[in-house]
């Protein structure tokens, strides 16, 4: 039998035969289906689920937290699971307070709107008295914080900007600030119907745009895109674009009617790039000598930005570095420059290689969520501090603007999400996970999360259970049936919850009485309401539950991203303190942090290519997402299994590096720094930088020791230091190692 169920990089039809899946195909309406649907085929029946219940043998008879990690389970019955949880949580609660409990999810482990597990553990929380949250996500928390000063909020720019159709209409030259890697356009944030992107770039190619991909690899283009290929050192694509605004500037070339009209701050801005305060224009000359891209084709690029419709995009990579705040301020500020904000086709984007939905012209429609509540405590961290928090309760950090007391955190819940896969610097997050007394964690499979927990609870997949696929970046909704009886004695979020509710009084409240079904159907019903308020409709539950698919209108046309904004800037301010691009902030600017100063600049980063650490790790780790999953997920199943070398994440590397140290494709070797090692199958291309490797990330965190990681995970090798002290946000991307053979045994 078939059955339709929905995945964050797609929608599948799935046929189950005497209760086990035998095939996975993509749906008609998808144009490129994700071959990471082929994980579903052993992935989800697999031996490595969680079979029943399990605590771990030291916490079950001493407490003991620093076997965490590497101890053995012991199999309980499910109320002597939930029994000890409720009690533990009632404890912390008690004798510390609710901020004592670090409410740990990351929002992607199923595209089901209702079975979401953030939106389950919180809402249950809630009900306790609230915990210590996770603000931010590691993907875009520079962009996050950076943004709403300088230009819009985060939310308002992935809705709104630039679509392809647009872009492939109007722009001329597309500038890529870290490429368009269509792998990671395979997923999409609650869902993807019909992955689009590689069509909105082929329809753009074949109308003759100029694109240049600016970045180390040209892997982050597609080959048939022809474009050129800046070979730009790592993290220093703020230094190149300070090499064009200069030439923009000093040849007059800048649109000073624009930056006039529509931003302030030009005046600090232009006194930096002449060198006025520090005594260095930035010249192509001095750009050059930071990024390694010749002066000339700094200044022709400028040129060529002058005279063409411009569109200017960095990937959400280069702010998941040190200082990331710095390149997408001055994306906008170089946007700015060119005057062309606001125009069909010009300005400024980000991400348009991240995710499916990004640069998609469909209309955006926030469906009903499940209703989590309000956080008593009002608490949350930055997501990339939480070994901080652990390792130093009591300490007070920066934030924009702020400052945030950690709190001392004394248990874990965890429910959907890898903090091994997501984090940087695993080795210290090892020391930091070990402090709390209590992690417990729901998780269909043995994952590094739930290796490293005190109790286990096993959790249901999609396929296991209803529910509903409905994102605000996706025009269909679909209904998710039951393929599968749960696995083996696995119960699904809701359920875990309201058994812990009913240990600790508040079924009534979390519950309210309803069968998962009933919660479905009150969801569509609000969202139907929310429908008729943005004037169009949607069907009866039972006629959507039965067809198993809607779709909603489009809009008739999509607005100009700031075409409001270019056309009156008075009457459509935008949602900064002055209402304009403020491309100097005098907030920030007060705020006196010196790793993120009052306008975009060029700041030396903890290390780099040409500078700190090079001489001793002379290559620089880049660690992109993964091809054949999302994120971590389902790294034990085949589909990623396959992509493996030696049973290990490929390294990719150039054959003349790879040749000055001996090295050959399909070695094991050993990547490492004075941060931590991991063992990785090298795979060689020639179209990359000879001082750069590519690590991606997922791979199941597998230590030997704390000296040795076997599976490829590069977070043992990057470090945990925040962007800056405004977005404290995650700095992997800049991480410099050596690598090596490795002939040892393990």
């Amino acid at each position: 039998m078939q059955y339709r169920t929905a995945t964050q990089w797609g929608v599948y039809d799935v046929t189950v035969e005497n209760g086990a899946i035998t095939d996975v195909q993509g749906i008609p309406e998808d144009p490129y289906p994700s071959a990471i649907g082929r994980s579903l085929l052993d992935g989800v029946q697999h031996k490595a689920r969680i079979r029943r219940p399990a605590v771990r043998r030291g916490w079950l008879e001493s407490r003991d937290r620093r076997q965490r990690g590497v101890d053995e389970f012991v199999d309980v019955p499910w109320d002597e699971a939930t029994e000890m949880a409720a009690g533990e949580l009632k404890r912390v609660i008690e004798e510390k307070g609710n901020t004592s409990i670090f409410a740990g999810s990351y929002g992607w482990a199923s595209a089901g709107r209702f079975h979401h597990a953030q939106s389950q553990l919180h809402r249950f929380l809630n009900l306790l008295g609230g915990a210590t949250r996770a603000m931010n996500s590691y993907s875009t928390a520079a962009a996050q914080v950076i943004l709403p000063h300088v230009v819009a909020p985060w939310s308002q720019i992935e809705l709104e900007q630039t679509t392809w159709q647009e872009l492939a209409q109007h722009t001329e030259l597309v500038i890529a600030f870290g490429g368009l890697p269509l792998r990671n356009t395979q997923v999409a944030y609650g869902g993807i119907t019909e992955h689009q992107s590689e069509v909105g770039l082929r329809d753009a190619v074949a109308r003759d745009i100029e694109i240049v991909n600016v970045g180390p690899t040209a892997e982050d283009m597609p080959d048939w895109v022809q474009g050129e290929w800046l070979s730009c050192r790592p993290g220093t694509d703020v230094a190149l674009m300070l090499g064009m605004a200069y030439v923009l500037e000093s040849e007059g070339l800048a649109d000073r009617d624009f930056l006039a009209s529509h931003c302030v701050g030009y005046a600090q801005v232009r006194a930096y790039l002449m060198g006025e305060p520090d005594g260095q224009p930035k010249t192509p000359e001095w750009a050059s000598a930071v990024c390694d891209v010749p002066a000339d084709i700094i200044a022709s690029l400028a040129h060529r930005c002058a005279a063409k419709r411009t569109f200017v995009t960095a990937a959400w990579s280069l702010q998941r570095a040190h200082h990331g705040e710095q390149p997408y301020w001055m994306t906008v500020t170089l946007a700015a420059m060119l005057g062309q904000v606001g125009l069909p086709g010009g300005g400024f984007g980000f991400g348009y290689g991240a995710e499916g939905f990004v640069g998609s012209h469909w209309r955006r429609f926030n469906w009903a969520p499940f209703h989590k509540g309000r956080n008593p405590t009002g608490f949350a961290i930055p997501v990339a501090r939480i070994a901080d928090m652990l390792l130093h309760p009591g300490a007070t950090i920066d934030y924009d603007g702020r400052q945030i007391t950690f709190p001392d955190v004394e248990l874990i819940y965890w429910a959907g999400g890898n903090p091994f896969h997501h984090h940087q610097d695993l080795n210290r997050l090892v020391e930091a996970w070990r402090r709390p007394a209590t992690v417990i964690v729901n998780e269909p499979w043995w994952t590094p999360t739930a290796q490293w927990a005190d109790i286990v609870f096993p959790a249901t997949t999609a396929l296991e259970r209803e529910d509903v696929c409905a994102s605000s970046h996706d025009p269909y909704a679909h209904a998710m049936r039951q393929a599968l009886p749960p696995q083996h004695d696995a119960r699904s979020d809701h359920e875990i919850f309201k058994a812990l509710a009913a240990e600790l009084g508040v079924l009534d409240a979390f519950a309210e009485g309803k069968s998962e079904r009933a919660w479905i159907r009150e969801m569509w019903e609000e969202s139907a309401e929310r429908a008729e308020s943005q004037g169009f409709a949607l069907p009866a539950f039972d006629d959507f539950w039965e067809k198993g698919m809607h779709r909603i209108p489009d809009l008739n046309e999509r607005p100009v991203f700031l075409g409001a904004f270019r056309e009156d800037p008075e009457a459509n301010r935008l949602h900064t303190p002055s209402g304009k691009i403020e491309l100097f902030s005098e907030a920030i600017a007060e705020f006196g942090y010196a790793d993120c100063p009052g306008h975009a600049s060029w700041l030396e980063p903890f290390e780099r290519l040409g500078g700190q650490g090079s001489e001793r790790y002379p290559l620089h780790l880049l660690s992109p997402q993964p091809e054949r999953r999302l994120h971590s997920q389902l790294d034990h199943a085949n589909y990623s299994q396959d992509g493996k070398i030696a049973g290990r994440e490929p390294l990719t590397m150039h054959p003349t590096a790879a040749g000055a140290r001996g090295l050959e494709a399909g070695d094991v070797v050993r990547v490492f720094n004075e941060r931590g090692a991991c063992l990785a199958g090298l795979r060689l291309a020639d179209d990359m930088r000879e001082d750069v490797v590519l690590l991606p990330t997922g791979a199941w965190f597998k230590p030997q020791d704390q000296t040795l990681e076997l599976n490829g995970n590069p977070n043992v090798l990057t470090g945990d230091v925040g962007t800056s002290r405004l977005a404290q946000g995650p700095s992997a991307n800049t991480c410099l190692v050596e690598v090596e053979r490795y002939d040892g045994v393990t």
